[in-house]
């Protein structure tokens, strides 16, 4: 697969994707990167500690954030954009669910699209339908509930909760698939761009009936938008969505079970750095989540992952270069 221009192997090694948060507010490090010298400083940094692509994000998806509009987030990710791949060889990708950011991302220098949403925005924000801004559902990204503490948080459903009792139920009762999408902008300007991007699970009805059969139908629906729009499967990669409608144990499981995705044709990333599944277990802070980071990188890498999404860039490298000598070799092997 090529992003920008570097080819990637979709099998049988695990790049490391560091991330770029220039927000104010995101859970681990927000206002840390959100100054254009700062962000360009910390980019160089990660490629120097072997990042192999950087994502950059203007909006933070923690539980109790404030949904942003297009042109503020605009505003905070095109010049980073435009200065980071004016400044180094590396590929982009930016993070973003709105279509309107990601065409202007695209045309600033973006390599890749990153969506939360797994192209479905789009069709719940039409005519006035539950969308994050309007509190329906907020994406738990990896932060405890803001009055919970760093231990571990009883939800109001089934398990442990990872986010703050905003993984509110869509009401259909139906579980599994959530229904058919006839379009979606945000596929448009990713197939009209002929660009890679990385579609993650996520859905508003947290009420699953088969977990993992139903996070592969909601997969399963998400590349039939993607198809729809015209979007060359070969250049997809699926995230299975860990923190986001999901509780504690089932972001265990899918951490453990994420291989089982691979049925669907697709490279994929795991994207767990710092989040509060992590907490949640050793019962830390979002800044004292390395080892566990590390230990589902590995997992990561023991089930294929093309990518992890990280934030601590060399020691990840290394975890993946360890896991790699000692596993890899049986695992082609095999």
């Amino acid at each position: 697969m090529k992003i920008g221009n570097r080819e990637f192997q979709t099998k049988g090694h695990t790049y490391v994707m560091g991330i770029l948060n220039v927000t104010p507010d995101s859970f681990s490090d927000g206002g840390k990167w959100n100054d254009r010298d700062r962000a360009l400083r910390h980019v160089e940094e990660m490629i120097q500690e072997g990042a192999d692509i950087i994502d950059i994000g203007g909006e933070s998806t923690r539980p109790g954030h404030t949904f942003l509009p297009e042109e503020e987030e605009m505003d905070r990710v095109l010049p980073v954009i435009e200065a980071v791949k004016a400044a180094f060889d590396v590929p982009v990708s930016l993070d973003t669910y709105k279509a309107r950011v990601a065409s202007a991302g695209i045309a600033a220098g973006a390599d890749l699209i990153n969506d939360v949403w797994g192209l479905k925005y789009d069709g719940w924000s039409q005519g006035g339908a539950d969308v994050p801004g309007d509190g329906a559902y907020v994406p738990d990204n990896g932060v405890d509930a803001p009055d919970s503490g760093a231990g571990r948080q009883e939800g109001s459903g089934a398990g442990r909760q990872e986010g703050s009792g905003a993984d509110r139920q869509e009401g259909s009762g139906t579980g599994g698939q959530e229904g058919s999408r006839t379009g979606s902008a945000m596929a448009q300007v990713i197939a009209e761009s002929g660009l890679p991007c990385c579609l993650m699970h996520n859905r508003k009805n947290a009420d699953y009936q088969d977990f993992v059969h139903d996070v592969i139908s909601d997969m399963e629906e998400t590349l039939r938008l993607a198809e729809q729009a015209g979007i060359d499967k070969e250049k997809i990669i699926l995230d299975p969505g860990v923190g986001f409608a999901k509780n504690y144990e089932q972001n265990l499981e899918i951490i453990r079970r994420m291989g089982e995705l691979g049925t669907l044709g697709c490279p994929l990333l795991l994207g767990c750095s710092r989040k509060s599944v992590i907490g949640l277990t050793l019962d830390l802070p979002a800044d004292q989540r390395l080892e566990g980071t590390l230990v589902t990188t590995v997992a990561g890498v023991l089930q294929g992952a093309m990518f992890v999404r990280v934030h601590d860039v060399r020691e990840n490298v290394r975890a993946v270069r360890m896991a790699e000598a000692i596993f890899m070799e049986h695992a082609l092997g095999s």
